[in-house]
């Protein structure tokens, strides 16, 4: 087996694994096969009767794992030298249950460390996704043994026994995976920030400071590709020791590749900026341009990403779903523009700021919009208050719905031929929906059933 530097710093350690969603999983396996005889704790807030059938089975099967499951589960932290912590757990919460001297780390941080390949990190509030997915599939066009993986891909830890020197890893990273990092991938994607999961960190600025570890670790062998018309993200470039790449749909090598292309299959402005950052990484490793033309030529958008749902009863539908933030609603209406008329918005509220938005809204040219709570009715207020500006006249149908079913209903009956439905929230989706999938694919489900109906 292959010695990881990681053997040595745990192996006369008692670990705790916290959070055993996927990546929890994947962090067991791992553990286990480094240390077949240690005794291995794992802490999650659900019950053992909760937690998805994978980590049942690993559990079972397992004689050497101690159990620390339920609400109490953080009092365990406590007993533990290293916490091996999952993304979805806020360090906030932890706080008061750790001692002086704990180590917390992560499945990425051990990734970033024990990895021989070449790591291409990729993160941004909106976007991330969509580029690392193009990333990836250019990479493959060329023959180069890529692998998707992180938030988007599957967890890592587990490809750490098979990775070479010629393997290249497109990691998806999130603010919470990139937070506590002191180690940076050899190739950063940094595209945009926005205030997001503000109920997870302290304040916008921890959250900033978590989204610039991306680049903090560089050194002067690395690449920074980067979007500098954001403020935000130039200003942590500047700090950057990276060799410094900037990202502009204006690039003379962008408009030559996709001259090759008789249309990008991704609509919007936004969108532009995330091929742009995938096409240097491309230059980065080689890769011509012919094989980079034909990886976007061969490109399917991702789902829930202003994703065409299809055209029923005359009305083209929408599904916008991961646009949790009014800043990714604003960039889907000015994608859609003048034949967008009616809206989807609202869902679990994270206190954001929607004056920007009703301003957006008022100025286009919808019609009808249609809110969920929790943020339903502060848009809409915010949209009463600001219509008393400049914008005045402009005049909205409203209506405040708390299911699927009913809206798309609702958007059937207010939206003409010829003319554009969109689902895109600008909130979270935890108060009525398990997550942003379950919300856009009931929108598409409803949407093709009311439309065979009609």
């Amino acid at each position: 087996m292959r010695d990881f530097k990681i053997r040595d710093k745990l192996k006369n350690k008692r670990i705790l694994i916290l959070g055993f969603g996927r990546e929890g999983v994947d962090n067991f396996k791992f553990l286990r096969k480094l240390f077949p005889k240690k005794i291995l704790g794992v802490g999650d807030r659900l019950k053992l009767s909760e937690l998805s059938n994978q980590a049942k089975t690993v559990i079972k099967s397992d004689k050497k794992v101690k159990l620390h499951l339920g609400e109490n589960y953080l009092k365990s932290l406590k007993n533990y030298d290293v916490i091996i912590k999952s993304p979805g757990v806020s360090p906030k919460i932890l706080k008061p249950f750790l001692k002086k001297g704990q180590k917390i780390t992560s499945q990425t941080e051990i990734f970033l460390e024990n990895c021989p390949g070449k790591i291409i990190g990729v993160t941004g509030t909106k976007g991330k996704s969509t580029t690392a997915s193009l990333i990836y599939k250019i990479l493959k066009e060329a023959g180069i043994q890529a692998h998707l993986v992180g938030n988007i891909g599957r967890p890592v830890l587990s490809l750490l026994f098979s990775a070479t020197k010629k393997d290249a890893y497109v990691y998806e990273l999130s603010s919470h995976q990139l937070f506590n990092l002191k180690k940076s991938p050899q190739i950063a994607v940094f595209l945009n920030v926005f205030p997001e999961h503000l109920d997870y960190y302290k304040n916008f600025r921890e959250y900033v400071r978590a989204k610039a570890n991306i680049t903090r670790y560089q050194t002067k062998k690395d690449y920074l590709i980067f979007n500098s018309r954001d403020k935000i993200v130039r200003k942590i470039a500047e700090k950057s020791k990276a060799r410094k790449i900037p990202i502009s749909p204006t690039n003379y090598e962008f408009k030559r590749i996709t001259k090759k292309i008789k249309k990008i299959p991704l609509i919007g402005k936004f969108n532009l900026q995330n091929v742009m950052a995938a096409i240097m990484v491309g230059k980065i490793f080689g890769v011509s341009e012919k094989d980079i033309a034909k990886a976007i030529k061969k490109f399917k958008p991702l789902p829930h990403r202003l994703e065409f749902v299809g055209r029923f009863s005359g009305i083209r539908f929408y599904n916008d779903s991961l646009s949790t933030i009014p800043e990714a609603t604003i960039a889907a209406i000015d994608t859609l523009e003048k034949n967008l008329q009616t809206i989807i918005l609202g869902g679990f509220d994270r206190g954001r700021n929607f004056k920007k938005l009703a301003k957006k809204i008022l100025n286009s040219n919808i019609k009808t919009v249609i809110l969920f709570p929790d943020t339903g009715k502060r848009i809409w207020r915010q949209i009463q208050k600001s219509a008393r500006g400049p914008t005045y006249g402009n005049k909205l149908k409203c209506f405040f719905v708390d299911n699927m079913k009913e809206a798309v209903k609702f958007c059937y009956q207010n939206t003409k031929k010829g003319k554009i439905c969109l689902l895109s929230p600008a909130a979270a989706s935890f108060n009525l929906f398990k997550n942003y999938r379950e919300r856009g694919n009931l929108f598409k489900r409803e949407v093709k059933l009311l439309g065979k109906n009609k």
